[in-house]
């Protein structure tokens, strides 16, 4: 995971737990994890349009 070691991340964790505080912990857990359902939201609308797109243009390759 991007090179990262148990002790780099026990030491970024530490120093997250330092600046936010233990109770801020849980908003930016919950706002990280709307952030990434949305991203995966995006990307999979992105894609179908994609795949709708390129029927789109199969289809009036079909008909040329």
């Amino acid at each position: 995971m991007f090179g990262l070691g148990t002790q780099e991340l026990i030491i970024i964790l530490v120093l997250v737990l330092i600046i936010f505080g233990a109770g801020k912990l849980p908003q930016i857990g919950g706002a990280l994890g709307k952030g990434l359902r949305n991203f995966k939201e995006g990307v999979k609308d992105a894609d179908e349009a994609t795949e709708e797109a390129k029927k789109l243009d199969d289809d009036k390759k079909k008909d040329a």
